[in-house]
């Protein structure tokens, strides 16, 4: 999970790529970069950190130009170098720049592709790179001195063939413009949008639609799966379907928990598809559990509010703020590893005692992954006077790995794998436990989109909509990015090649 963005604007862009990073903040909090286009050169400035540490009044003042593209990272194999910052550059041709949210299931295969094939070499370990190279590969080998969005939309098309898995991208070709395009399956999100100025017309590309709000961008739509936006110098726009045989398969976790509950992601509001799944999961209680003794509904702040109050107002429980969150955190789940997950939730966290003290607590949840963090926090509330502590999760339980950009490598560190519902409440020492059904939760979403026929539901149900993760990848994958593998690398202090990073 990253964000990534890309303006073509009448003035600096400076200032408006800054402020779009800090709105997509929540996406990726390891590090964050910015390029610029300026007369034909480029300014580039990246590093490890938020986007406020990284990018100082001098850093700003310096990243000149009209055209530009961001990028925040969160890393999933334990990778904290500076050298995995985005965005990339590769010189030939013509100077690309380019950002990428994702991950590639074939980096392995493409990387020696473009070794013995292509000729390029690959200088990170992040399959970033790799796309970068097959996407400049695939324009020069038109060998043309000047190209223009047809030549684009061709190169586009070509990664497609070749590149496997998800991916979003916001790509700067240097003179020329800005193209961003979707796997596809368009697992990954990314919208576009224009404003207005006295100057002429300024366009946009982002991961979610929220930071096109915040830069005051009317939303035009989401990128569709495997089209391609090309943005020109000149400030002409043009769209073309590049892939063959697109099928529309988001990632449903987007709606659980990525994206900011303000975003519209592929014509659905993330706030009210997570209003949906309270609901839903309050009926499914109602169902199987219509003799339940809950006394309050307390929320896991701050992504599960939003269904832990429609579910309150469902079951015609109380709901009350039990945790203060300390807002100087970063989000735990995104954290490199296991470690800094466990020390930070206390750090997070607070409880309000007289919220809990003898009574039976609902605590509610827009997921359930490792189960460390559910743990410490069922703990909290028994600490602060729970009688009983019951745990909703607004998602079903999470068995399987993600490799499409979610840092859920390895099965092995998923609460839910191998275990029963039951089974998963006594690890996680709560009362009961009580899951979304699946059904349930993709209904909540296709709601507003009947066009959404399938999901990339994957870390629930086992099935990968890009066809080709069979059980040796994951078990490779489980290998290189599994907490356990991130501590041994931070012990020995070296750096090991990793095809399979996400960002």
């Amino acid at each position: 999970m990253c964000g990534i963005i890309g303006i073509v604007g009448t003035s600096d862009v400076n200032q408006a790529l800054y402020d779009g990073l800090t709105v997509l903040q929540h996406r990726g909090q390891d590090a964050a970069g910015i390029v610029t286009c300026d007369g034909g050169k480029l300014y580039l400035r990246k590093d490890n950190g938020l986007v406020r540490d990284v990018f100082k009044t001098a850093h700003m003042l310096n990243l000149r130009g009209r055209m530009g593209v961001g990028h925040v990272r969160y890393p999933t194999a334990g990778c904290a170098s500076s050298a995995e910052a985005q965005p990339f550059y590769v010189n030939s041709p013509y100077g690309i720049t380019l950002a990428h949210n994702g991950n590639l299931t074939n980096a392995d295969a493409l990387k020696k592709d473009l070794y013995n094939e292509d000729l390029r070499h690959i200088n990170t370990n992040s399959d970033s790179e790799v796309i970068l190279n097959i996407f400049a590969h695939e324009l020069q080998r038109l060998g043309k001195l000047r190209v223009n969005a047809d030549d684009v939309f061709e190169a586009v098309a070509a990664v497609h063939r070749r590149c496997r898995g998800a991916y979003a991208i916001a790509a700067m070709i240097t003179g020329y413009g800005i193209v961003a395009f979707r796997d596809p399956h368009g697992i990954r999100p990314v919208v576009y949008g224009k404003r207005e100025t006295e100057a002429g017309t300024e366009y946009a590309v982002a991961s979610e639609s929220v930071a096109l709000d915040a830069l005051d961008f009317e939303l035009i739509r989401d990128i569709e799966p495997g089209e391609a936006v090309f943005i020109g110098l000149d400030g002409t726009l043009e769209t073309r379907q590049c892939a063959e045989a697109p099928t529309y398969s988001p990632c449903i976790f987007e709606y659980v928990y990525l994206a900011r509950p303000d975003s519209i992601i592929d014509d659905v509001s993330v706030y009210k598809a997570r209003l949906r799944m309270g609901e839903k999961l309050a009926e499914k209680m109602l169902r199987e559990w219509p003799e339940h003794d809950i006394d309050v509904v307390i929320p896991i702040p701050d992504t599960s509010r939003t269904s832990a109050l429609q579910l309150a107002n469902r079951l015609g429980v109380l709901y009350r703020e039990g945790f203060i969150k300390n807002r100087y955190i970063g989000r735990t789940f995104i954290m490199p590893g296991q470690v800094q997950r466990k020390k930070s939730v206390r750090q997070k966290l607070n409880a309000i005692e007289l919220e809990f003290k003898g009574k039976n607590i609902l605590l509610v949840d827009d997921s359930i992954v490792r189960g460390t963090t559910s743990q410490q926090i069922i703990q909290m509330a028994r600490d602060a006077g729970a009688k009983n502590v019951y745990f909703a999760s607004a998602a079903p339980a999470v068995r399987y790995p993600n490799v499409y950009g979610i840092d859920m490598p390895a099965k092995s560190e998923l609460i839910a794998y191998g275990r029963s519902d039951a089974e998963v409440a006594q690890a996680i020492g709560a009362d009961k436990v009580i899951y979304q059904d699946l059904s349930d939760m993709e209904e909540a979403v296709r709601m507003r989109n009947p066009n959404l026929e399938q999901f990339d539901s994957s870390v629930f149900n086992g099935q990968y909509v890009t066809g080709d993760v069979d059980d040796a990848y994951l078990a490779g994958l489980e290998q290189v990015r599994s907490d356990s593998a991130k501590t041994d690398r931070d012990a020995k202090n070296i750096d090991i090649i990793d095809l399979h990073n996400s960002n």
